[in-house]
């Protein structure tokens, strides 16, 4: 992804180095020796900064472009891209010299919510932020930021000036969910309702808590909190705010499909006339539930970003999965991705090859049950495991993964295979003091060959080449997610389970680990297990589901494994939600409540289409 065919007269150069990859004492200055400005003795380009551990700092108006750097740093710490030079006009804010830099900001309208999706560090918190008033921009300056009066006439002529001038006189009251709900706990102490009161200004909070299921934990610590409790908390404590920006970012994290509808629902039934609403949301038919228009950020993560122009939900949506947006005259992606339907495979028995079989299964976990019904896996197919939290999916998986022995009933290989399991929760200490690499090369040494069908649709594609060097117990929530995908599918199996992949990751993670699993499948006649609750990236990997229902934290029921259609029509009828396929792309959609289609599907029984 990012701006092609720009290297001419008509470009600016944007230098950006990753200094957390940067390791000047273990390289031999590459970037500084090969530079061939540096050679003719005449003035440098690029230079060791005393200032910053003898880091390099690079001169972007000495640079010619000419990419040796990149190639020749052994820690792929540099980017030089070209930038069109009418684009300087719309910078907006840069982190410092040769950091990120964003482009443009997303225009928000009263009593519509915008949505907002783009790859991770292209920009998105950051945008976000400055409309929030938590981060003042500095218009591309980070050695002479401009002050508030030069900040609003840049955006003279523009719907964004008069939201800044407001944002500037403190005129505008902002109500922020955060992307890190995790680190809530390290600051905020005392029980859910507590907080809840303390941030009610509406009179609402209880009424949102019960909304919520927050009413059963009341009197619960925060600290005692899982990751979806403090979801929806913090989404709780927002909406109970006073406030005339409600901000959302990524609020679907953390939980399953059903409260995921739900808090979308109650979002939109807050949405005022004289209020702005922001969500960033990575899960596309949530996204496209919950909003009127989308603002789409590409260009090439953690170097620079560029925010489209304001799209038509439908439309918007459409284009980012096409990779082209008609206003900007952009493509952003070589290939579209597209929603073809999936196989409709009704009896596995007839299969040639099955792989893995079991019986009617009764497992006990302390007070928690899991029955489930038979079911066979066979040779290139994919199984698709949905349900609520705390219903047993992870307990199903972990059952066929033979960590967990059955009361009652059998699991059986049918045949000499290996099983391949990736986790639901990935903790960093199990990698001890192994690199990325290491990590990767016990995994097979085909995954770091370069070259190699693993190495080009694993670690190329998921960019992990780039933490090579990178202890893991390191890396990010979403490295460590990528990882360890990486490091799962790179084993030689015949069986892979993955339990919830796409947790941490942007869309086009998510799509990009979704083709892998599908070709990987389907290339190496292998069979694969997936857990998710990301429906759009459930519709696109599966060829049958597993549904798990009944009541969470205590009982479950697994099915047998079911076509797409009947199992998501089973799984959507318990949340009284319908779908629809865009006929553009083939990609499920969320009907609104009450409309013509909900109520013509709800009628048929046709909940999924």
């Amino acid at each position: 992804m990012g701006v092609e065919g720009e290297a001419m007269s008509g470009a600016s150069r944007l230098a950006v180095i990753d200094y957390d990859l940067c390791k000047p004492t273990k390289c031999h200055q590459e970037c500084i020796v090969f530079c061939p400005i540096n050679k003719t003795g005449k003035q440098k380009a690029i230079e060791s900064d005393p200032s910053n551990k003898n880091k390099p700092i690079i001169y972007e108006d000495i640079c010619i472009g000419c990419g040796i750097c990149v190639r020749k740093c052994p820690f792929k710490a540099i980017s030089i891209v070209n930038i069109p030079r009418e684009l300087e006009e719309d910078a907006i804010h840069r982190y410092g010299t040769n950091q990120f830099k964003l482009y443009r900001l997303p225009v928000p309208k009263k009593g519509k919510v915008l949505g907002i999706i783009g790859r991770n560090g292209t920009g998105k918190t950051t945008s976000v932020r400055i409309l929030a008033g938590e981060l003042k921009p500095n218009l591309g300056r980070p050695e002479d930021p401009p002050e508030w009066d030069e900040i609003i006439k840049h955006f003279r002529g523009n719907e964004l000036m008069n939201y800044l001038r407001d944002i500037a006189n403190s005129r505008i009251r902002v109500a922020h969910k955060i992307q890190y709900v995790d680190l809530v706990p390290r600051v905020v102490k005392g029980t859910v309702g507590q907080l809840l009161v303390k941030a009610d200004e509406l009179g609402i909070a209880k009424e949102i808590a019960k909304e919520l299921g927050l009413h059963n934990i009341w009197d619960r610590k925060i600290s005692r909190l899982s990751g979806g409790e403090l979801q929806k908390l913090l989404i709780a404590a927002v909406l109970s705010k006073d406030a005339d920006t409600y901000i959302f970012d990524e609020p679907s994290s953390y939980l399953d499909v059903r409260e995921r509808i739900r808090i979308s629902k109650l979002i939109r039934e807050f949405v005022k006339n004289n209020r702005y609403y922001i969500v960033i949301e990575h899960d596309l038919s949530i996204l496209d539930y919950i909003s009127d228009l989308v603002s789409i950020l590409y260009g090439e993560p953690g170097v620079y970003g560029i925010v489209s122009s304001p799209y038509g939900v439908k439309n918007g949506v459409n284009y980012f999965l096409d990779g082209y947006l008609p206003a900007e005259n952009m493509r952003i992606r070589k290939e579209p991705i597209t929603f073809k339907f999936a196989r409709q495979v009704s009896d596995m028995t007839k299969k040639q090859h099955p792989f893995l079989e079991w019986s009617n299964l009764l497992v006990k976990r302390g007070d928690f049950t899991l029955e489930t019904e038979p079911g066979v896996i066979g040779e290139g197919e994919i199984i698709g495991i949905i349900g609520p939290n705390g219903i047993g999916k992870t307990t199903f998986v972990n059952t066929l993964a033979g960590k967990i022995e059955p009361e009652q009933g059998y699991v059986a290989l049918l045949g000499d295979f290996k099983v391949s399991y990736k986790p639901q929760y990935i903790r960093a200490e199990e990698y001890e003091d192994k690199t990325v690499y290491q990590v990767l090369y016990e995994a097979n040494p085909d995954a770091v060959t370069p070259g190699s069908w693993l190495y080009m649709e694993l670690v190329k594609k998921m960019r992990l080449d780039r933490f090579y060097d990178r202890r893991a117990s390191t890396l990010s929530g979403g490295e460590l997610q990528k990882l360890a995908i990486a490091q799962t599918l790179a084993r030689d199996a015949d069986i892979y389970l993955l339990d919830e992949p796409s947790a941490y990751l942007d869309v086009e993670e998510r799509l990009s680990v979704a083709k892998i699993i599908r070709r990987l499948t389907e290339t190496r006649e292998v069979a694969a297990f997936v857990v998710e609750h990301d429906v759009l990236i459930q519709d696109y990997v599966s060829d049958r589901v597993i549904v798990i229902l009944g009541e969470p934290g205590l009982r479950g029921h697994a099915s047998k494994p079911l076509s797409l259609k009947e199992g998501m029509n089973r799984f959507l009828r318990e949340l009284g939600v319908t779908f629809r396929k865009d006929p553009d792309t083939g990609r499920p959609r969320i009907n609104r409540e009450g409309s013509y289609l909900d109520r013509m599907q709800k009628a048929k029984g046709e909940y999924y289409m």
